[in-house]
């Protein structure tokens, strides 16, 4: 009974490969299966998580074999993806009604449900790196999809971020299976305690590069505000809302599980955390693309988590405030974006559209696309009675715990959520109340724009970010996530309507109005109508990066030229030099003879048959050809090596024999 457990893992990717042959015969019959797999998928998932925890090995299987576990945290972060899956293939049939393509899109989709489950479910590092992998390469076929210039280039930037990530992050696994002897996530703790410290260090370092690529943590962010907006809506929900968590997960295990309480360690995940917390806020202020915005926003918002992280190891043995926050910010963000981004799938799925003068006034007259971006807004801005403000006022909790000495962490982490309500606004007052100045009729005339089954998808996860936040099930949740980040315990519950946890989302609000009317309206707004500010050298992709790699490649390829060239050009100059021979080799008459005499015989048997014949002079110089290249060869300091090369394999093989 226990292998029901990889169930969630297998039956997606079984499921993709249906799906396509399906969709060879009847698109509609595909679409209607993709549907019932999202919610057979739910309903497995949820009936796991009930029955309680689990334990199965498939040993040997991909070298060093696949664990899968089913904890407190594993049970909520399987359902929320079951969730969001489930609402995007109820959501993509109608977003893709008329779209290329579509066959792809449901195979991959499939592929990447298995392999995020295999993510959230891996009992030990090296599961979550074969799965973590297989997901990178079939998310890579969302963010290209449409096959335009900017989808193709967005994609081989994620591409190329995430193959990077990936090497990276595997280094670490060597490093970490030789120092530790364990990848398994829940021996890790123990088995760092008596582990060199350096090495530690260098291992996370490099596991952090590929868990903080996926994340889209600063600096390896690059591919998340371009690979968003030009990815299909229902794609870019799992892309924000999920994929990046798969990164979080990562980083959790390392400031959990392997380096908990470590101060320094502590301190990079915070000052990356900071970095990406602010800069995804700016960003999204800045941008005039509804999607871009959104994901922008994912970046801040992963900020915001990465901050909690690295509170959670300065804190030590007193860190489950910022244990609590993290999760339930996961949690949180994961309902926002599903929501948010589906929103901007009915904006774009109606009037193609995503720039924000493009799309002012679409959601006037549609309650249902007002109500849920309200939840979703609301939500990710912190404001009391929903459920983001529940994880982020323990997050700012845990940020007064560290002491004064962080006041500015504070100060900024407070600034960022004023700027979340600031652009949160600025998209809600362009979407629902401005009015297109030519195109507004048309926009009314368009009903809700939504059928049932998406208007469904999208109310579901938009009540539940309000009854969240108004219910004690927050704090559920976080109590049965807790064993996998921490052994700290509360002291009591949080007072979260106490004047000094509401003084927080206050500071914010106020920054938020301050920021909307002084900074959107009067700057970054001219008569109605959305100005991109943002300076185009501040591109850390095409500045930085691009150029960067450019440089290496052409430097390597020099490199690698010189390096090639260097073993001929000492054998010439030894040929001139040492090995240069002091007396003219004989030629070996006798050969040259006989084959002169077996080229004379064809051609007079041919000159008998009139036709002509110059055997003899061809077979002349052909022997004489090879003979003089033997001599160069076996003379040369080349053929010298190429010798001891293939002794040395032989020796090789002869050792591996007489061992095995």
């Amino acid at each position: 009974m226990k292998l029901i457990l990889i169930a969630p893992v297998l039956w997606p990717f079984a499921a993709a490969v249906l799906s396509w042959c399906i969709g060879r015969r009847s698109k509609a019959a595909r679409t209607v299966f993709a549907r019932w797999v999202g919610l057979s998928e739910l309903a497995l998932v949820l009936a796991i998580a009930i029955a309680g925890a689990a334990d199965v090995e498939l040993p040997k299987l991909c070298g060093l074999g696949l664990s899968f576990t089913l904890d407190g945290f594993r049970r909520i972060y399987s359902v929320v993806t079951a969730v969001l899956w489930a609402g995007t293939l109820c959501f993509s049939g109608e977003y893709f009604a008329h779209y290329h393509h579509r066959n792809r899109y449901y195979f991959f989709n499939l592929l990447t449900l298995g392999a995020a489950m295999g993510v959230f479910l891996s009992a030990d590092l090296m599961t979550t790196f074969v799965f973590f992998e297989v997901m990178s390469f079939t998310s890579y076929a969302w963010v290209a999809h449409d096959e335009t210039k900017p989808a193709l280039r967005a994609a081989e930037t994620y591409l190329g971020i995430a193959v990077i990530g990936g090497m990276v992050a595997l280094m670490g696994l060597f490093l970490l299976d030789h120092e530790l002897g364990t990848l398994r996530i829940d021996e890790l703790r123990a088995a760092a305690a008596t582990a060199d410290k350096t090495t530690l260090y260098l291992a996370a370092g490099c596991l952090l590069v590929g868990f903080g690529a996926k994340a889209g943590m600063f600096p390896l962010h690059i591919w998340l505000p371009k690979a968003h907006p030009v990815a299909p809506a229902p794609a870019s929900a799992l892309l924000s809302g999920l994929l990046t968590k798969t990164g979080i997960f990562g980083v959790l295990v390392l400031c959990g599980q392997l380096l908990p309480g470590d101060w320094a360690w502590g301190m990079v995940i915070l000052v990356l955390g900071t970095v990406t917390m602010v800069l995804g806020a700016v960003l999204a202020l800045f941008s005039v693309d509804l999607k871009r915005t959104l994901a922008c926003s994912s970046m801040s918002q992963i900020g915001f988590i990465l901050v909690g992280a690295g509170a959670m190891c300065l804190l030590g043995e007193d860190n489950a405030l910022a244990a609590r926050g993290a999760v339930l910010h996961m949690v949180n963000h994961s309902l926002f974006k599903l929501v948010l981004f589906l929103v901007a799938g009915a904006v774009y799925m109606n009037i193609h559209q995503l720039n924000l003068n493009d799309i002012r006034g679409f959601g006037r007259k549609k309650p249902i696309l007002h109500l849920a971006y309200l939840m979703g807004a609301l939500g990710i801005g912190g404001i009391p009675l929903f459920s983001g403000y529940v994880s982020k006022t323990l997050l700012h909790e845990a940020l007064v715990e560290l002491g004064s000495g962080f006041a500015v962490v504070e100060w900024l982490f407070l600034f960022s959520g004023g700027l979340t309500l600031a652009y949160m606004a600025k998209l809600y007052i362009c979407l629902f109340w401005q009015k297109h100045p030519s195109r507004q009729a048309e926009f009314d005339a368009m009903g809700q724009g939504l059928g049932w089954r998406s208007a469904v998808a999208l109310l579901v996860p938009a009540l539940a970010i309000l009854v969240l936040g108004s219910s004690g099930w927050m704090d559920r949740l976080a109590d049965l996530a807790m064993g996998f980040l921490t052994t700290a315990r509360m002291d009591g519950a949080v007072a979260y309507f106490a004047w000094e946890n509401l003084k927080g989302a206050v500071i914010s609000v106020l920054i938020g109005a301050i920021v909307y009317v002084f900074v959107v309206r009067l700057w970054l707004m001219r008569k109605g109508e959305y100005l991109d500010r943002w300076p185009a050298w501040l591109d850390l992709e095409e500045r930085v990066y691009r150029p960067l790699i450019h440089g290496l490649y052409l430097a390597l390829g020099v490199v690698t030229r010189v390096l090639m060239d260097l073993p001929d050009a000492i054998t010439a100059l030894l040929g001139r030099t040492i090995f240069a021979p002091s007396v003219e080799l004989p030629s070996n008459h006798m050969t040259h003879s006989a084959a002169w005499r077996a080229g004379y015989r064809i051609d007079r048997v041919n000159q008998k048959r009139r036709k002509p014949s110059h055997f003899a002079r061809l077979f002349y110089q052909t022997v004489q050809t090879l003979h003089d290249t033997t001599i160069r060869i076996t003379g040369s300091l080349s053929f010298a090596l190429l010798m001891a090369c293939v002794g040395v394999c032989l020796l090789m093989f002869y050792l591996l024999h007489h061992f095995a």
